[in-house]
């Protein structure tokens, strides 16, 4: 993965991992038509869920001792919420008894400890390289990924996330972003 990474940012052989994590907090947020970390890496443009497959994916490679762990928090988005954290457009997408959501980010291990990183949205916050940053949602339960994240965040999203109510949101936070 490192390879057509390296050729899509223009990032060499001696970038830092700070370096790779702004490379892809700085993509778009939008579904890729392919829904994968290539799908991501060749439109340039992603959401939770492919950014940070694509991140851990090019992380693993380049410093596979930090262990770069992907993580699913179910959680339920409000609307005030959503006013807070993405605007008034995002938060009409939301019903008045909010919906449930499941978001994924990525940890890594410096120093012998965990240090979280989201790079869902553009706007959020940069990561300094040493500490960790908000995760882009409400507070929830987190789950780690296991060999198949994809199939384990299919799964918590079919046992939470009503696709009528999650839909509209996700297509809402596309057009903000």
């Amino acid at each position: 993965m490192w390879r057509p990474f390296s050729e899509r940012t223009g990032l060499g052989e001696d970038a830092a991992m700070v370096d790779v994590v702004a490379a892809v907090h700085a993509m778009p947020y939008a579904r890729p038509s392919e829904r994968t970390p290539l799908g991501a890496l060749t439109e340039w443009r992603g959401t939770c869920s492919t950014k940070h497959a694509l991140l851990a994916a090019v992380i693993g490679q380049r410093w596979p001792y930090t262990r770069p762990q992907l993580i699913h928090r179910v959680y339920r988005c409000m609307p005030a919420d959503a006013v807070r954290d993405f605007g008034t457009a995002v938060a009409a997408a939301v019903p008045a008894d909010g919906l449930w959501d499941v978001h994924r980010y990525l940890v890594v291990h410096l120093d012998g400890r965990p240090v979280v990183i989201d790079v869902t949205f553009p706007h959020g916050p940069a990561w300094d390289g040493r500490g960790s940053v908000p995760v882009a949602c409400a507070a929830g339960t987190d789950h780690v990924a296991g060999p198949d994240p994809d199939a384990d965040k299919r799964a918590l999203e079919q046992a939470h996330c009503d696709p009528v109510v999650r839909e509209p949101f996700i297509a809402a936070l596309s057009v903000a972003a």
